[in-house]
């Protein structure tokens, strides 16, 4: 499947909102977004007229589709399995991606980012459940373990990622233990642990036309 590989710090400029995609780097003033805070290209600094209500919905969706690093198919794909799930379909949407293993290896904090932990798993660096697991849209249950392979604890990607955490955080439906490198799902994902601004009902009105 096609992925963007090109410069991620443009991501953030365009949707006018640090995403935190290039890990420790967005956390200190070397971050692109804090030193251009306006949108990329040669017009991006020209007074930006009000988008229309299918503007917002579209930037909504490639904001969200762009933080977790999916490509439209996956993204749509997302959206119509939690459409046929019982409750609300944009809660079930954000449950169903903060579920997916490479997110939940970088809330846990076991990376910087969520590419770095898609990477990491591609690598098998980790288990889940004492089985090796290298595919990053695999959905964690509630009491699933995430462990380190023990001869990859030393790796440098894993440990600065760690050294971090405390300053980053773990939500509450993880449980890290840190000299362990032992993650534990708690609960599933609600809406409420996650505390970045979405408005994901924007997208269900963009999908629903």
């Amino acid at each position: 499947m096609a992925r963007y590989t090109g410069p991620v710090c443009r991501l953030c400029r365009r949707e006018e909102e640090k995403l935190f995609l290039k890990g420790e780097r967005c956390y200190t003033d070397k971050c692109a977004y804090e030193r251009r805070g306006y949108p990329p290209g040669q017009h991006g600094q020209r007074r930006r007229r009000k988008a229309s209500d299918y503007g917002e919905q579209l930037r909504e969706k490639q904001k969200v589709k762009r933080m977790y690093g999916l490509a439209e198919k996956q993204f749509k794909a997302y959206y119509v399995k939690a459409a046929r799930m019982k409750g609300v379909t944009g809660e079930n949407l954000m449950s169903l991606l903060e579920r997916r293993l490479d997110n939940a290896i970088y809330r846990l904090g076991f990376a910087c980012d969520r590419a770095e932990a898609r990477q990491l798993l591609l690598h098998r660096h980790f288990k889940v459940n004492g089985k090796r697991v290298n595919i990053p849209s695999f959905l964690v249950s509630e009491n699933d373990e995430i462990e380190v392979l023990e001869k990859k604890r030393e790796v440098g990607k894993i440990t600065d990622a760690l050294s971090g955490v405390d300053r980053r955080g773990v939500p509450a439906w993880l449980e890290l233990e840190k000299e362990n490198f032992k993650g534990r799902v708690k609960a599933l994902p609600t809406r409420d642990d996650i505390t970045t601004p979405i408005r994901e009902q924007l997208i269900v009105e963009l999908y629903s036309k």
